[in-house]
């Protein structure tokens, strides 16, 4: 891998570093044929975005939450929950 370091004389002068990687065909068509839809307005910007996604993902939730969380949403919907405050005044607890 080779690297070419510019040094903050252009952009928002955090500097930034050409790296030049090897990358299958078909992935490259695949970011290609994706990157606009998804928002982005160059290739660069997207493996940008996906790297930063690699270095520090997003949270994801496990399917046990999610299905809690489902339960929880039907629940509410059909009014068999009660407000934090009802039960604090139910327990005689202050914050």
């Amino acid at each position: 891998m080779s690297t070419d370091t510019n040094d903050g004389g252009e952009g928002n002068g955090d500097g930034t570093s050409k790296i030049d990687v090897r990358v299958p065909n078909h992935l490259l068509e695949e970011i290609d044929e994706k990157y606009e839809r998804r928002g982005y307005t160059s290739r660069s910007e997207a493996i940008r975005d996906a790297l930063r996604d690699w270095i520090d993902p997003p949270t994801r939730l496990s399917e046990e939450t999610l299905k809690e969380l489902k339960t929880s949403h039907e629940q509410r919907e059909q009014g068999d929950t009660q407000s934090a405050n009802d039960v604090r005044e139910r327990l005689s607890l202050d914050d």
